[in-house]
């Protein structure tokens, strides 16, 4: 499935509209950048420059409003994320590696807060809040993404198609590492520290399996 290639960065609002996509810009914006509970209904709307009329008419409740936010947040960022991912090179290496690149650029930026979805997360207490599942939703997409380039490395450089599934998750740790480094340090080069690690990575699970020592057909001690 082609995805959409576009400019628009992660933290960038989609065009003013309807009252119910200002609320949803207003909302992103002000829970991305103090948090959930520190964001009230009142602030929202003050800067949706709605009403809590229409507020009410499009959500039920200020975490029916965050829950849908974030799942647009998500579409946005998934899109930005694989579009720079793409142009960083013609080979699954080169984007596996490129990755970081993209981060790097968002880390630099002056609206940079961290990754939306695990800041939600650690708002909220339950696995089955609704916040929290879009979070997790979004991991799980990335890691979809990450894992469709680990099985394409793997082809490259003709190893096992087994080890790209535990590659993926292991480079998923790396991209969230990445991010929380970059957002409690304030520095964007976290980013290039992960790049080298994930460098690592991939020239290990390029190697082929190590011999145990002992020559063929050698009997068992």
């Amino acid at each position: 499935m082609a995805h959409e290639t576009t400019s628009t960065g992660p933290n960038d609002p989609v065009q003013p509209g309807t009252a119910r996509e200002r609320l949803l810009d207003a909302a992103e914006a002000l829970i991305y950048a103090g948090g959930i509970h520190a964001t009230g209904v009142d602030a929202i709307v003050r800067q949706s420059g709605t009403g809590r009329k229409s507020f009410y008419t499009h959500f039920e409740s200020k975490d029916a409003l965050i829950a849908a936010a974030l799942e647009r947040r998500d579409e946005r960022w998934m899109n930005w994320f694989i579009a720079g991912t793409q142009r960083r090179g013609n080979s699954a290496r080169k984007r596996l590696l490129g990755m970081f690149d993209v981060l790097r650029e968002w880390f630099a930026s002056a609206d940079f807060h961290g990754c939306a979805f695990l800041n939600a997360a650690g708002e909220t207490e339950s696995a089955d809040d609704p916040i929290r599942v879009v979070a997790r939703k979004h991991k799980a997409r990335l890691l979809d993404f990450v894992r469709a380039e680990c099985r394409a490395f793997a082809a490259e450089a003709q190893i096992d198609a087994r080890r790209a599934a535990p590659l993926a998750r292991q480079w998923l740790v790396l991209l969230d590492g990445a991010i929380a480094v970059a957002l409690v340090s304030g520095e964007a080069e976290a980013a290039l520290d992960a790049r080298t690690v994930g460098k690592t990575l991939l020239d290990a699970a390029a190697k082929p399996p190590q011999s145990n020592g002992r020559h063929p057909g050698a009997p068992q001690t």
